[in-house]
């Protein structure tokens, strides 16, 4: 794995992060299927292989520059020799005690690296010193690549959320506890 430096993004990254490919490729999906009746509603997610490698757009206008990023509660950014390859964002969700991970990004010719864990990793430890509970992430049903991800990192499934996106993409929510640190 790359030397990869994490650190809270500073107003000049936010041009650069905005800019960075926020597509990905898969071959496959989680397919939502549900069913009604009087007594019931039945939804599950199964996993389906694709005919062939799809692109799949990012579902949200990942603009950092024109205020979005003020949403946040931060903005982690991963650089490479001094250069930013990649960013997570989270939301401080004091309701639900909860890190809510909206953006998790990294240019494509450096995925698969170990750069998303590390994001994911310095985000949990940002959650720790906050003292919240637990670390949520988003994602669409499509991102198969960020379930493997995400459970690969202890996350489980907790919940989905149909037409969720700008583009009406289904979201699903994967949860794990925040493993406190000697604070």
């Amino acid at each position: 794995m790359p030397e990869v430096e994490i650190r809270p993004a500073v107003v000049s990254d936010l041009p650069l992060l905005s800019n960075l490919d926020h597509h990905f490729q898969t071959n496959k999906v989680w397919q939502m299927e549900r069913s009604v009746t009087d007594e019931q509603v039945r939804v599950q997610f199964r996993e389906i292989t694709l005919p062939r490698n799809i692109r799949v757009e990012y579902p949200h206008q990942p603009n950092l520059v024109h205020g979005n990023h003020n949403s946040y509660s931060v903005i982690l950014v991963a650089l490479l020799n001094n250069t930013p390859v990649g960013y997570i964002s989270i939301w401080e969700q004091l309701a639900s005690n909860a890190a809510w991970i909206r953006d998790l990004v990294v240019r494509e010719r450096n995925r698969r690296q170990g750069i998303g864990t590390t994001l994911i990793l310095a985000g949990q430890e940002w959650a720790a010193r906050k003292r919240l509970k637990r670390m949520i992430i988003e994602m669409q049903s499509k991102n198969y690549p960020g379930i493997q991800m995400a459970m690969k990192l202890g996350f489980n499934f907790c919940g989905y959320n149909d037409n969720y996106f700008e583009n009406q993409d289904i979201a699903i929510m994967f949860s794990r506890p925040i493993k406190m640190l000697g604070i």
